[in-house]
């Protein structure tokens, strides 16, 4: 049995542009639609498995009133029927309908445990159901279908009914978080939007009458070709207007000018009723108007607008903090109205980086028994020789990296580390080098005042170094690097930095991977699942498999890169840890000490846990990587990585 959350969704702005942009395929002249769109706290809670009928039950005391449970046959005729009835689980046949005729499925069962969602509020209640059903077969059946996929059957099974859905309204799929939908024609992409400052929403339903079929409509009419200047700026309203409408609000999100934003809803909706309102007497909206006008909202806010298809369905407004949110919430209440928080938070960048270093380096014995692995001395393309642990040092320091933790194996390892970053070299030697050394030597003094230290005193895996650092992480997300694994960058940007940023844009666990060829994949855990992007940079991964014989990676594990062919991937060797992950190693290191057990505590089996509870994103970074543990390994290290080439990827 799966357990599942799927939210209803909020337009903050860029309403009625998916369709108009839609019209790109009749008229080039049109511009895309683009629109800003968050899932929201409130949504369904359901478990699902599988089943030989399809059936929705429910023991959500919020729908006790209004719910019966309900089953149909797998059968597609009397699913299409269900979803052509009008009834109140049309939207979930409809779904289920496209699933059985597109991949040949068996049933699903799917209780819904909680629903906090507000029905017919204009926060896409209906897509929120079409998605949860979509992501029950996917999961259950193992079909491989990104979030886009998941998107775009749930919008096709909705069409399947009498509503007349929006390409924005599954954008729910995508979960609690603010994301661009850019609509070109029957093209759709999603990108992630990074929020700087907490943004404390409220939005309403009014009570009021809004029929969204006549407003549809009457919008309509006026595409794809504009025949008067009304019809001309309606076009600019939803086009062009819009896009710099939206590419503003970005901005001040990405900077946290709340105030800004706020200012540009209530230009935004003036703009609305100046241009759009006119062509349908159903957008004439007294309600609205006069709660955005109220002056008893006004000092708790920085503006509002309408929501969706707009009319007297539902306002949002933006409000100045937490006080004012909550004051706002129950002034609307009082007054009659469904009054909900939500709260978008700043995705936590990263600012932490941790390095474990603990290992003695048996494959590179003896050597190691004079110097640790990570200082050995590696030859770099600007010509200077540096010790390992630098070189990862500076990658960390370059992408911005606060503060850093050594996981070491004892407490008198960390002198060797203190003599090479906290103390001075002798005036003797600092006298003799050039003065771009000399200011070298400053530099590297200051990297060590981002050191901090921790010690895995039993040897018990690495998912159990890592754990030493969990105190370290302080419940934020951290970046983990190897400490045998040097990176060379093919971009203007350190490998580090390039993963950082991916995190910010999905706010997941994340790991950099890079292809294995098929015949090597046996030495490798392989990672499989589905492009999350266009470009194939992303992978929404669903298998982790710890070294796969060949055939059976060909079979199961292969992912169809830009070329169409099968392409295997390992982890590239950087990863930045949720504070999930940390609690998923505590309980692997209690129930192994529960049981009196000796097994290695290891890394790769909390990711996958965690991968099964909140999904794991796999980046491929535009960069090489140079394992250097053994000495074939450290050979071609350094002869490729000195040489700033990528002939190699190890």
């Amino acid at each position: 049995m799966i357990q599942l959350f799927v939210p209803g969704r909020l337009c903050l702005f860029g309403e009625h542009t998916d369709w108009a942009g839609h019209y790109r395929t009749m008229n080039a002249d049109i511009k895309a639609g683009a629109a800003i769109v968050t899932g929201i706290e409130q949504g369904i809670y359901a478990e699902v498995e599988k089943s030989s009928s399809f059936e929705m039950t429910s023991v959500a005391p919020q729908i006790k009133d209004i719910w019966s449970d309900f089953s149909c046959r797998m059968k597609e005729d009397d699913l299409k029927a269900v979803a052509k009835s009008g009834s109140f689980f049309c939207y979930c046949a409809g779904v289920a309908s496209y699933m059985l005729e597109w991949y040949k499925v068996g049933g699903v069962r799917i209780r819904i445990t909680a629903m906090t969602l507000p029905m017919k509020s204009g926060l896409s209640s209906s897509a929120a159901i079409c998605v949860l059903v979509a992501r029950a077969f996917n999961l259950l059946y193992k079909l491989n279908l990104n979030t886009l996929g998941e998107m775009n059957i749930a919008y096709l099974g909705e069409l399947r009914t009498s509503s007349r859905c929006g390409r924005l309204d599954q954008a729910c799929a995508f979960g609690v978080k603010p994301n661009l939908m850019t609509f070109d024609g029957d093209e759709i992409e999603v990108k992630s939007l990074n929020v700087k400052c907490t943004l404390h929403w409220v939005f309403a339903d009014l009570c009021a009458e809004k029929d969204t079929i006549k407003i549809l409509s009457d919008l309509n009419k006026s595409y794809p070709f504009a025949s008067t200047e009304a019809e001309q700026n309606l076009h600019k309203a939803l086009g062009e207007w819009n896009q710099e409408t939206v590419k503003r609000a970005i901005d001040y999100m990405a900077t946290g000018d709340a105030e800004a934003l706020g200012s540009l809803m209530t230009e935004t909706e003036e703009l609305f009723e100046r241009y759009v309102t006119p062509f349908s007497d159903a957008l004439i909206a007294p309600k609205l108007q006069s709660v955005l006008r109220d002056p008893q909202i006004q000092p708790l806010v920085y503006g509002g607008k309408g929501v969706g298809s707009h009319g007297d369905g539902s306002v949002q407004f933006l409000a100045k903090d937490a006080e004012c949110q909550q004051q706002l919430i129950d002034y609307l209440n009082a007054q009659g109205m469904k009054a909900y928080p939500l709260t978008l938070h700043p995705v936590h960048t990263v600012r932490k980086a941790i390095i474990p270093v603990a290992g003695f380096g048996t494959r590179l014995y003896p050597a190691t028994r004079a110097l640790k692995k990570d200082f050995f001395p590696i030859p770099c393309p600007d010509g200077v020789v540096r010790p390992v642990i630098l070189i990862l040092l500076e990658e960390l320091v370059k992408s911005g990296i606060e503060e850093i933790c050594l996981v070491l194996g004892s407490m008198e390892e960390r002198m060797q580390y203190e003599e090479f970053f906290e103390r001075p070299l002798p005036e003797e030697h600092f006298k003799k080098l050039s003065p771009e050394a000399q200011e070298y030597e400053s530099h590297i003094l200051n990297i060590g005042k981002r050191l901090r230290y921790v010690y895995q005193h039993e040897k018990r895996g690495f998912g159990h170094a890592v754990y030493q650092a969990a105190e370290f992480a302080a419940n934020e997300p951290v970046l983990l690097l190897l400490g045998d694994t040097l990176y060379h960058s093919t971009s203007n940007k350190p490998c580090a930095l390039q993963l950082i940023e991916e995190y910010e844009r999905y706010n997941q666990l994340m790991v950099s991977i890079h292809p294995i060829p098929l015949n090597e994949v046996s030495h490798y855990g392989i990672l499989s699942g589905i492009w999350e992007n266009k470009k194939q940079t992303v992978l929404n991964v669903s298998v982790m498999y710890e070294k796969p014989k060949s055939s059976y990676a060909e079979e199961f594990l292969g992912v169809r890169n830009a070329e169409g062919e099968k392409a295997y991937y390992s982890v590239f060797g950087q990863y930045v840890l949720t504070p999930e992950v940390f609690a998923q190693l505590e309980n692997d290191i209690q129930q192994a000490d529960a049981e009196d057990s000796e097994r290695e505590i290891e890394l790769t089996s909390a990711l996958d846990a965690v991968r099964k509870k909140s999904g794991m994103m796999g980046v491929q970074l535009n960069g090489v990587m140079y394992d250097m543990g053994n000495p074939t390994a450290l050979r071609r290290c350094v002869q490729h990585f000195s040489a700033g080439t990528s002939h190699s990827r190890f």
